[in-house]
This record gives C-alpha cells, sequence and structure tokens, in this order.
C-alpha cells in the first residue's frame, strides 16, 4: 500500500544554511502553510542585502529624477538629462523587483528581514518521509534526498501483482475487495484504476493499481494487502465444499461416487476460496458430479473398516 502520487508533495529547500528547529516529525500531521523547520541561511541573509540595496538605489535615483524633472520645468537642463534621470529610475525599478522576487522565492518576507528561513508546508497532510534532522546541513537546489515528503492519506493506493496469464481477466473499473492483516474482520472496496503496460520479467506479472477511499485515517502506506478482483464478465465455476477436499502428499483430492456404494479417489486442482465455505475447482471434477461432503471423516470410516476385516 502506497500513496498516491498526485497528492504527494516532496519538500526541499531553495535556500542552503542549517537547521535552528525542526518542529515537525515523521508520521505527524500537518497543515498547508504550518512551518516545518526553520533554517539559518546565508542565502537568504545574501538575497535580503540585495534588496535592501536596491531599495536605497531606486529611493536616490527617484529623487533624481524629481529633481531632473524640476529644473527641467524651469530650463535649466536639456531633455536629455531628464532621460538620462528616467533611465536611472527605471533601471533603479528593475532591480529592486528582482531582488524582491529572489527574497519571496528563497523564502523570505520582504517587509520583515531575516536570515531565518521558515520552511512552510504547500499542502495539507501527513509527513511520510523525513530526511533531515536538528542542526543539520541543508543544501540549496541541488539537495538529494528531500527534506520531508508530504502525503495527503484521503486515497492511497494498493499496488498489486497480476500473474499474465490473469491480466485478460482484469479491466479498467472493475471493483476489488481488499483484506488487510492489520483488519482481518474488515474489507476494503476498491475499483482498478491501473494496468501496467510492462511485465515484470523476474515475475511475469504486472502492476494493478486499485485506489481506496480512507476517510477515517486507517490505511496507512507500507501494509500488506491481498485483493480480490470481481470481473464484470459472469464465468462459470465448479465449487464444493471445503470439507470435501482431502490433502494428502501435497495433493489436493475428493471422493467421487460411482455407483451404489462406490467411490473412487480423484486429484483435483483447487482453486481459490469462495463464499460460504466453498472452495472452487479448476480442474478433476465437473458440475453434476457427486462428492462425499466430508472427505477427511469418509477417509477415517473407510480405514476402519479395513482394519476390521
Amino acid at each position: 500500500m502506497s500513496p498516491d502520487v498526485n497528492r504527494t508533495i516532496h519538500e526541499t529547500s531553495l535556500g542552503a544554511g542549517r537547521v535552528v528547529d525542526l518542529k515537525v516529525k515523521l508520521g505527524d500531521s500537518v497543515k498547508k502553510g504550518e512551518t516545518l523547520l526553520v533554517i539559518s541561511s546565508p542565502d537568504v541573509a545574501s538575497a535580503f542585502s540585495d534588496y535592501e540595496k536596491a531599495k536605497a538605489d531606486e529611493v536616490l535615483s527617484k529623487k533624481a529624477l524629481d529633481r531632473a524633472q524640476m529644473l527641467y520645468d524651469r530650463g535649466a537642463i536639456a531633455a536629455k538629462d531628464l532621460e538620462v534621470a528616467q533611465d536611472t529610475e527605471d533601471k533603479a525599478k528593475v532591480d529592486l523587483e528582482t531582488a524582491d522576487h529572489r527574497v519571496r522565492i528563497l523564502g523570505g518576507d520582504p517587509a520583515h528581514p531575516s536570515p531565518l528561513l521558515e520552511l512552510k508546508a504547500p499542502v495539507s497532510g501527513t509527513i511520510v518521509e523525513q530526511n533531515v534532522a536538528g542542526f543539520e546541513g541543508v543544501k540549496s537546489l541541488d539537495n538529494t534526498p528531500n527534506l520531508f515528503t508530504i502525503a495527503n492519506l484521503g486515497e492511497v493506493w494498493v499496488v498489486c501483482d497480476v500473474f499474465e496469464n490473469d491480466l485478460g481477466e482484469v479491466h479498467f473499473g472493475d471493483a476489488a475487495e481488499i483484506r488487510l492483516n492489520a483488519f482481518p474482520d474488515r474489507i476494503f472496496k476498491g475499483r482498478v484504476a491501473d494496468i501496467s503496460r510492462v511485465l515484470d520479467p523476474n515475475t511475469r506479472s504486472a502492476k494493478v493499481r486499485i485506489v481506496l477511499g480512507n476517510a477515517d485515517g486507517a490505511l496507512r502506506p507500507g501494509m500488506f494487502a491481498v485483493a480480490t478482483f470481481r470481473s464484470r464478465k459472469l464465468t462459470d465455476r465448479v465449487v464444493v465444499p471445503s470439507t470435501a477436499i482431502m490433502r494428502l502428499h501435497d495433493k489436493d483430492w475428493v471422493f467421487c461416487k460411482e455407483g451404489d456404494k462406490r467411490f473412487r479417489k480423484v486429484q483435483i486442482d483447487a482453486d481459490g476460496l469462495a463464499p460460504d465455505g466453498m472452495q472452487e475447482i479448476r480442474k478433476g471434477v465437473k458440475a453434476g458430479d457427486e462428492l462425499v461432503t466430508n472427505a477427511l471423516e469418509f477417509s477415517t470410516e473407510v480405514a476402519e473398516k479395513k482394519s476390521g476385516d
């Protein structure tokens, strides 16, 4: 069982530095905008420095432009001098906007200069992976692996291996029943959302993905699941009571009636369990055959009679 990758975010830091406050840990639930950790970042400090310098340059160029405009209006300077002042002001605005964008991209707020970078959760969800601890150094864009992985577990995936011989029986949208070791008395219902186009060369199987709702949060990534697919096509199956099957020498057998008080032991190929204590039979008997319903007791009775002769 795994999280839905479409609802999973790998969180990294665009600014390098050192972790000074780790606020969450693996398994915690977080809200969008909640602070995950705080980094003391030289990159952010440098970005704020460039922003403050650009801001001061823009203020100075604005004053120079106002002064040039006043002098031009009084005929004290030529038009080209006013144009130079206007060009300087335009360039200063561009530099200020660029510095502002850089601060915001790194995660800072131009209105509150600080070398501390707060890494916030981009979405609500659960921390399903953590690769950082307190006071560790953090790289920037080349950070590998990511610091956190946040997953929305409102829906989860069950990825099953289906052998190539059975792939023809599985279709998009088929219903599936999921059983988990953690909840043996519950059956979870989902539907087939994807069937891999590639077979695993080692197991000759394809990955089949089932989507399950998880409103109560009971399903957790990493759980082992067994899936039963319900095909939309009706197929006739031979079923017998599971008590009619006897396991002997690593083979399955049933006792088939051949005449009055005559029975023959027949080897069968048993399939999966059916509802109500029944067992599916793939090979060995056919519909309409009369079988002993309790093979173990019948075998014991025959053995006792033979020993008394």
